[in-house]
């Protein structure tokens, strides 16, 4: 396992540098082109600097020495690295690595993150950031506080979230989950609950509105990739409908309020300053590689079948997971719960202790936090997918939430750990000022309209009416076209830029019609290009065995693919997986 540690760090290592070397080549040839485009008179360029940043440095505890306007001038900088919202500590917090590190032996005083504050100074600070939030037409939530009675902290400590109100659906902030796991595991019944706002009744009334064809209503089981959405507020509460809030009858028992009604996607998009955008996935051979993963574990079958292979996928991609264990209350309360409520507390802690055991192993190198209070649901989203200790210094948090989509139990941690996730948009990999480029993830023919297009921008902006290039197609060719409207979250838009999700409708453009937009005729790859980019499928040896590591040379036999330099490549032959990166394109 030490080699795959170390193989896992260098590729990752490896495609880091491709990919800023990719973005510093693609703002060259940006600015070339916009220079170009106006003769040489452009406005000096200000110099952009590549950096790692931390959440640590977002954290701008409260200094009484900077006036009010400085205080608005650095959270208004914040807000704009956020892409809309902003997390603030205030006070000295426990240090992530010795509250979640469980190798790190306890340490008497605790150590702590932050500055210090008293009471008063907490009070006078939250005025004041208040004061700022108004300024700035932004809202102040909190999403937690910690009294020194809670806890072993002389001082107060807790945490802020500001977000922006946003003025269109164009300034949203998108948060990309995959939702995966076997079949049974409960994934649509859990984002039913999610999006609708009621509980379930144990017999598949939840999952029934996110069903997109009739046997899947009468199986129960979805059979296709299908999409929701769930919006919150400025304010941080989540745009569901009023009358399916979750309720209790006179005698206390949950009511099963998910019905078929639903807000349309525009309601929720004017309605909501961000939007978690699920991909559910059907329980069998599929997969996804989205901002994040959210892998769903049955109570009564643990982790089997292609729950082991979507965490396999999400460990090799290195994308973050979040863990739902479905179908565990927190007590039987009544005979009708115990019924439901079909995981025994014998089997529950069977799959947790063997959850714990997967996720702790070399191979994964993730730390188990089991999510109880909001501060932990705050921490695990600030911190996710980042490197925080561990043996290696290099395992990161994997929060898990035991869950009942019957009784409620600990959704309300669910929502606020969806609430706080950062924004996609603020990833280093999405460049808004880089030449257009567009990943498709699906193609549709709609009738009057013709062909859409959906998928993710990787970088740069686009706009309605702009040319573009779309390939390639079966030969290796790219063929003009134009990008006649755009819609995101299925509401009408005027652009689209890095990062966000969205669909547009294509029209076939002409040989002499105008040249698409951010692109050099030099950097569009041609025949020769992509005969070189498919290689061949060999290996000097014959074969690669269990643990080798090798340079290889690929050709897709096929057709072509849009490659690049620093991309991760998953093969998967049966049960052998092949895990590589990119590092150079033959031309």
């Amino acid at each position: 396992m030490t080699t795959l540690k170390s193989f896992q760090a260098e590729i990752e290592q490896i495609s880091h540098d491709k990919h800023l070397q990719a973005i510093k080549d693609a703002r060259e040839a940006h600015a070339a082109a916009e220079l170009a485009k106006h003769h040489g008179k452009l406005p000096p360029k200000k110099e952009a600097v590549i950096e790692e940043k931390h959440e640590a440095d977002e954290a701008h505890d409260e200094q009484p020495e900077a006036t009010l306007e400085e205080l608005r001038a650095r959270l208004a900088s914040a807000l704009l690295r956020g892409h809309g919202e902003v997390l603030i500590p205030l006070g000295a917090h426990p240090s992530p690595a010795s509250s979640y590190n469980p190798t790190n032996p306890p340490e008497t005083p605790t150590p702590t993150t932050g500055n210090a504050l008293s009471p008063s100074d907490l009070t006078s600070a939250l005025d004041r950031l208040r004061q700022a939030c108004a300024a700035l037409n932004a809202e102040l939530n909190e999403m937690y506080r910690i009294d020194p009675t809670e806890s072993d902290l002389p001082g107060p400590y807790g945490c802020w979230l500001v977000r922006l109100t946003p003025r269109g659906v164009e300034e949203i902030m998108e948060v990309r989950v995959a939702v995966v796991g076997n079949v049974d595991a409960g994934k649509s019944t859990t984002l039913g609950v999610l999006t609708r706002g009621g509980l379930d009744d144990g017999r598949g009334k939840a999952r029934v509105a996110l069903f997109r064809h009739p046997h899947e209503i009468e199986t129960g089981r979805t059979s296709s990739v299908g999409g929701e959405i769930l919006g919150f507020s400025p304010s941080g509460q989540p745009v569901i409908p009023s009358q399916h809030a979750d309720t209790t009858d006179p005698h206390g028992h949950p009511l099963a309020a998910a019905k078929r009604e639903k807000l349309g996607w525009e309601e929720i998009c004017k309605r909501a300053a961000k939007v978690i955008s699920f991909i559910d996935l059907a329980g069998h051979e599929s997969g996804c590689a989205p901002d994040y993963v959210m892998l769903m574990v049955g109570g009564n079958a643990g982790l089997i079948g292609m729950s082991k292979e979507h965490l396999g996928v999400a460990l090799a991609l290195n994308v973050p997971i979040a863990v739902c264990v479905t179908k565990a209350s927190e007590h039987v309360r009544t005979s009708l719960t115990a019924q439901i409520d079909m995981t025994p507390p014998n089997i529950l802690e069977q799959t947790v202790n063997m959850l714990v055991k997967v996720l702790r192993s070399p191979g994964c190198r993730r730390i188990p936090v089991f999510v109880d209070t909001a501060q932990q649901a705050v921490d695990c989203a600030r911190l996710l997918g980042k490197p925080i200790g561990g043996p290696a210094g290099t395992a990161q948090l994997c929060p898990i939430f035991m869950v009942s989509n019957v009784t409620g139990h600990n959704l309300p941690m669910l929502r606020t750990f969806l609430n706080v996730l950062p924004s996609s948009q603020s990833d280093d990999k999405y460049v808004v000022d880089a030449p257009f480029e567009f990943q498709i993830s699906d193609v549709f023919s709609v009738p009057f309209v013709g062909t859409v297009v959906s998928g993710v921008i990787t970088s740069g902006t686009v706009h309605a009416n702009d040319a573009v290039l779309l390939g390639p197609d079966s030969v290796g060719q790219f063929m003009p076209t134009a990008v006649k409207t755009i819609q995101r979250k299925r509401a009408s838009v005027n652009s689209g830029e890095a990062g966000q999700s969205v669909s547009g409708e294509t029209v076939r453009g002409h040989g002499d019609g105008p040249a698409p937009r951010e692109h050099d005729p030099a950097e569009i790859p041609g025949d020769d290009a992509l005969r070189g980019d498919p290689i061949s499928l060999d290996h000097p040896s014959g074969l690669i065995r269990t643990g080798d590591r090798s340079k290889v040379v690929f050709e897709f036999l096929s057709h072509t693919e849009f490659i690049k330099e620093g991309q991760l490549i998953l093969l998967r032959e049966a049960k052998t997986k092949v895990l590589g990166v990119v590092t150079r394109i033959l031309g």
